[in-house]
């Protein structure tokens, strides 16, 4: 009787089998019984089920796409280490057992993905490609679109480029694969003007094209923030393509002059490193909105055919602004993003400036409201003024274009830190997404949503989402690192945080929660080095870290000096008058273990609206507090246990 059954489908096969047995039949046979003996004994590993030996190939099945993938790869460096020339192969789908064979859909897929292989490769589809891309070790590199015989629509296809695979070059694909192109990524444009000071206008048009791009319909647009991290490194283009899983790249140079600019621009494929276009433009400054938005066009008109696609052509109209206005708007856009509360200070002038000149500038406007955001997050400015004024600011920007989805991010966090209204921070979120589904601060702000209420699951699901998007920005990948955290999934978080610090060492961020991770999980000594190589940095940490080495003493039950940092933390609170040290207080009676005294001071935070009390119900610093009568209260007003 027929068995009908999901599996992750694997064909394996030896390259030039038949050109062997010509040449030496008694090796090949040998080369065949080393494959199969490495097979049975890879795949009983991974609890799979051999199937069907086909002369050189072997068909295989597995009930997890996950033990397919790490099968596929444990057989494949065997093969190579024993130079046996093998193709492997792997798709998800139905599979049709019967007493004479094997039939199905999948199999047909997963034979013809297997043949477009090369010895020592491990192709996917598109469909194992969706269950192991999380899993960053198989490290997936698309190749392209393939017709397939029999298939209607054409498949995706990757190849696992984990170190000790071989990865087909292109040249080996060729009459095989569709040139399409569907991901971009716009590295930053190179400033040629002989006055360095004009950096600020060539990374403002960068982030103008991006996101003029970001409308193409079906386009996969890598964020700012990880396009700039390969600013000013000579990189690869085949190597950043595959560290943003992208591919295409678009390159080029700005040179500004008084009133004119010039400007060039190439898109080139990741996968070989070719140039599918080039072009240069010379136009006058007042034009440049015009011209983002005709670069934009000309390449999304070289990649429609690979997109399948129509472009927008509404979406490409261009706006007429003043250029002054713009060239503080720019100026603004630079300073914001070096992401320290000085910078987006001079951020908050600059966007004023172009606000001065242009009243109705929406962009401005919410770059505004971006800056006051970052300045009450780190304590700049205190959260009574600092997110009223971020909330005027994006309600401004809404009046002038109710899409600008930056102000409705915006507006999004200041429900979430400031007025604690849980249920309209989720709503605007999910309203920015209705506007672009793939922007990674949607996307983030809906996984605050989840991380507040202990929804870990959901929360990382569409922090995964805002991730494929920036892969490497550092605010994005904290807020994964803060889930595993809040999850007690320690050694995860740490994980996460060394992978920010390769991208930047200097986040000290990062270092600080990865020392409570470590502190968390009981290594004190390392927590504690963490926590001192804190103290070389005031630039992000407006005090010492009294708090943090305080608390690790305290869970030590060194409690003489976790009393010294409470002194010290005393004496830093007398010398600020204006900065605010209540949450620090709290923290640090919650680790002495002088619970009244900490939740007076969460009374205090609470009348000074301090936005890192939402996550008051999942931190494991507060864990000593959870069960607390007056704690509950105030978890309860804060709107925190829903029921």
């Amino acid at each position: 009787m027929a068995k009908r059954q999901l599996s992750a489908i694997m064909f394996t096969d030896l390259a030039g089998y038949t050109a062997m047995m010509q040449e030496d039949e008694f090796n090949a046979i040998g080369i065949r019984s080393e494959h199969r003996e490495i097979l049975e004994q890879e795949v009983a590993e991974y609890n799979g089920e051999i199937l069907q030996y086909y002369g050189d190939g072997a068909l295989t099945i597995f009930n997890s796409t996950i033990s397919a993938a790490n099968a596929s790869l444990s057989i494949q460096k065997k093969s190579i280490a024993k130079k046996i020339p093998l193709r492997i192969g792997i798709h998800t789908g139905d599979v049709v057992i019967d007493d004479e064979g094997v039939y199905g859909d999948g199999v047909n897929i997963a034979s013809r993905i297997e043949s477009f292989s090369v010895p020592g490769s491990v192709m996917i589809s598109e469909k194992v490609y969706d269950d192991i891309k999380n899993h960053q070790y198989f490290s997936p590199l698309l190749m392209g679109e393939f017709d397939l015989k029999n298939v209607k629509k054409p498949v995706e296809v990757y190849a696992l480029s984990t170190e000790g695979l071989i990865v087909p070059q292109r040249t080996e694909l060729q009459g095989k694969v569709r040139d399409q192109i569907k991901s971009i990524a716009v590295l930053p444009f190179i400033n040629r003007s002989n006055d360095p000071e004009n950096e600020y206008f060539s990374d403002g048009i960068t982030e103008e094209i991006i996101s003029a791009l970001a409308k193409v319909e079906g386009l996969k647009v890598i964020s700012r923030t990880s396009s700039f991290a390969f600013k000013g490194k000579n990189q690869d283009i085949r190597k950043i393509g595959k560290d943003l899983q992208v591919q295409s790249i678009l390159e080029g140079s700005v040179r500004k002059a008084g009133n004119k600019v010039r400007i060039t621009a190439q898109l080139s494929s990741t996968f070989d490193g070719y140039e599918l276009w080039s072009e240069k433009y010379d136009r006058l400054l007042e034009d440049i909105f015009e011209l983002q938005d005709e670069i934009a066009h000309k390449i999304s008109v070289q990649l429609r055919e690979r997109l399948g696609t129509n472009v927008n052509e509404q979406d490409n109209e261009a706006k007429k602004i003043d250029p002054e206005a713009f060239n503080h708007y720019l100026k603004g856009l630079f300073h914001y993003n070096k992401w320290t509360p000085a910078e987006a200070d001079v951020a908050v002038n600059c966007f004023k400036q172009a606000i001065d000149l242009v009243p109705e500038f929406d962009q401005a406007y919410a770059g505004l409201a971006q800056s006051y955001s970052l300045l009450s997050t780190t304590g700049y400015l205190n959260p009574e003024t600092g997110y009223q004024l971020c909330e005027s600011s994006a309600r401004k920007a809404l009046e002038i274009n109710p899409a600008n989805v930056s102000a409705i991010v915006s507006l999004s966090f200041v429900q979430y830190f400031y007025r604690w209204d849980f249920e309209q921070a989720i709503n605007l979120a999910k309203r920015s997404l209705m506007i672009n589904p793939l922007s990674p601060d949607g996307n983030m702000a809906i996984s605050l949503y989840y991380m507040i209420y202990n929804d870990h699951p959901e929360a990382i699901k569409f922090m995964e989402k805002a991730r494929e998007i920036d892969p490497l920005s550092l605010l994005i990948n904290r807020t994964v690192a803060d889930t595993h955290y809040f999850k007690r999934e320690y050694a995860k978080a740490i994980q996460v945080y060394n992978q920010m610090l390769e991208i930047d060492p200097g986040f000290l961020s990062a270092v600080e929660f990865k020392g409570w991770a470590y502190l968390m999980d009981g290594d004190y000594d390392q927590a504690i080095y963490l926590f001192k190589s804190l103290d070389t940095n005031q630039q992000v940490h407006t005090v010492k870290p009294f708090v943090q080495l305080g608390y690790a003493h305290a869970m030590m039950g060194d409690f003489e000096t976790a009393e010294f940092y409470l002194q010290q933390l005393i004496n830093e609170a007398e010398t600020n008058p204006t900065a605010t040290f209540e949450f620090d207080f709290a923290i640090l009676y919650t680790g002495l273990q002088r619970f009244d005294q900490a939740i007076e001071y969460l009374r205090k935070c609470m009348d000074k609206r301090i936005g890192a009390m939402v996550f008051l119900h999942v931190s494991p610093i507060w864990d000593d507090l959870q069960n607390h009568p007056e704690f509950i209260k105030i978890k309860k007003e804060i709107g925190l246990m829903k029921g």
